[in-house]
């Protein structure tokens, strides 16, 4: 019978959850990206008819876009089932990467629809740069209320505010030569 020594039990251990750290983060880390393009692609693209209702003013508690919440809830617990249940491969793995997902999804809840949206009032204020400059891209984000044309599609990782003014106002420029073009 295969028997471990308590230091290779432990040394184990502490590479079982530093392989678990990695695949959490690397899921939590990663959801930026994945939120970036299917922002700028699939909600700016075709599933405009759910993300539109997120830049006009809502009417009610809910509105078309939060539609989105649920899709990305879906690899979250697929990922949390596999890691729990699943055999194979490294299978425990997949509830960090799984966790690192819903994780993602919960920060994203509290900064976008708590800090910037408002959606639970309160009268918070970020102080630090890093908060103010989220809720600012977000904001200039939505000055835009079309599908097309859009800036500053990242949420946790964006550009600078003044540099989203910059490609507004060259947006801007490009569309009123288009007008004058076409009159």
């Amino acid at each position: 019978m295969f028997r471990l020594s308590r230091a290779e039990f432990s040394d184990l251990r502490m590479s079982q959850l530093a392989l678990n750290t990695c695949f959490y983060l690397v899921a939590l880390v990663g959801m930026e990206a994945v939120a970036w393009s299917t922002h700028k692609y699939v909600m700016h693209g075709f599933l405009w008819c759910w993300h539109e209702s997120h830049h006009l003013p809502r009417k009610g508690m809910f509105e078309k876009n939060d539609l989105f919440a649920l899709v990305f809830a879906v690899p979250s617990i697929v990922l949390i089932y596999i890691g729990t249940f699943g055999t194979g491969w490294n299978s425990p793995h997949w509830f960090w990467a799984g966790l690192g997902v819903a994780s993602y999804g919960l920060i994203y809840f509290l900064f976008h629809d708590f800090l910037v949206h408002r959606r639970i009032p309160h009268n918070y204020l970020p102080k630090s740069r890093y908060l103010r400059r989220i809720v600012h891209a977000h904001r200039l984000h939505h000055v835009i209320q079309t599908k097309h044309d859009g800036v500053s599609f990242g949420f946790m990782v964006t550009e600078s505010p003044l540099r989203i003014r910059e490609r507004m106002k060259a947006i801007e420029t490009r569309r009123e030569a288009q007008r004058m073009a076409s009159a």
